[in-house]
């Protein structure tokens, strides 16, 4: 493996789907998934829950919200493909940091060549960046710096994270969130989302990886010496069983415990890439970020391959993006 440089109980109400499709290019589900869910969401970002019972979505659509074609994702995959392209060497957090500047000021992994969404704490993070901040400090520590921007874009970060032990791994996510997302909340929240995805490849079960982390990953968030007080607010994850909630109580703003709390019931209460993302896109609000985040791991579970052709043909970069997974897989299995 390539190693970080000095910069440095059955739950009740879950149909599941225990015939997955074999595993065979995370590199792909990573990227893939999260790109289409991404780009399933644009069109309709902000739209209320309402509305889009009256109208939901089914597939790529193109225009709406941001007037752009059918297939184009937003930061949330550009992000993500960022930090992808990152693990192509070995990982450099000032180099990740100046992929993030590049695309923000330059359309660096964009899909129509200019950025057209981009939350406010990831931007002012980016713009301290830019103008010599460090990087691993870079992001809001403030509880109001609690949106999905490190969340949405950390999953790639796996690849470098599922061969190394617990407190590496919680150390490497916080040093990647805390580029835009620095308060403790949001890091416990992509902790969680990578924890999740590591029980997937490692081939567990969704709901059996769910009741797992219940236990586990309370226990270690205390031994780590985090608040309770933090701790108790992913409560709707650790101490009730998300999967028999009812839909109006999940929320799909950009808030980041919101984000992974809907993006995990979409999880556990469907069977399929296709349902889950557009289960998440229709939840309304958030739309993109919610799927996004849903199709990353919707696709570790049930493999790229699964994601509807018509959603691929129409995918903005998709030849880039699958060269880029060509090449995060070279470099990490040679």
């Amino acid at each position: 493996m390539h190693l970080l440089n000095d910069d440095h109980h059955q739950l009740a109400g879950i149909i599941t789907d225990r015939k997955l499709q074999p595993k065979k290019d995370i590199y792909k589900d990573i990227l893939l998934g999260v790109a289409v869910g991404d780009a399933l969401g644009v069109p309709v970002e902000f739209c209320p829950r309402e509305r889009l019972r009256m109208d939901p979505v089914t597939g790529m659509r193109g225009h709406g919200t941001y007037d752009v074609p059918a297939g184009s994702f937003s930061d949330d995959a550009s992000l993500t493909l960022c930090l992808a392209e990152a693990m192509t060497k070995p990982f450099c957090l000032n180099e990740l940091a100046n992929k993030f500047v590049l695309w923000l000021y330059q359309g660096y992994w964009t899909a129509n060549g200019h950025v057209f969404d981009v939350g406010d704490a990831t931007k002012m993070a980016i713009t301290d960046i830019k103008n010599g901040a460090i990087p691993e400090s870079a992001g809001g520590k403030d509880e109001w710096h609690n949106g999905n921007g490190s969340l949405m874009r950390i999953l790639p970060l796996l690849v470098l994270s599922k061969d190394l032990e617990r407190d590496a791994r919680f150390e490497l996510t916080q040093q990647v969130s805390s580029l835009t997302h620095g308060h403790i909340r949001s890091i416990m929240a992509c902790d969680y989302y990578l924890e999740y995805a590591l029980g997937i490849i490692n081939g567990e079960d969704k709901v059996d990886v769910y009741s797992r982390l219940q236990k586990e990953i309370r226990q270690y968030w205390l031994q780590k010496g985090i608040h309770l007080s933090e701790i108790q607010r992913f409560d709707a994850l650790l101490s009730s069983d998300i999967s028999i909630a009812n839909e109006d109580v999940i929320e799909s703003g950009g808030y980041v415990l919101h984000t992974l709390t809907a993006s995990i019931w979409c999880l556990l209460t469907t069977n399929s890439y296709a349902v889950a993302t557009l289960k998440a896109v229709n939840l309304g609000h958030d739309t993109d970020t919610t799927a996004a985040v849903t199709g990353g791991l919707a696709a570790l579970i049930y493999g790229y391959n699964t994601i509807p052709a018509d959603w691929l043909s129409e995918l903005a970069c998709r030849e880039k993006i699958e060269e880029l997974a060509i090449r995060m897989k070279a470099f990490n299995e040679s």
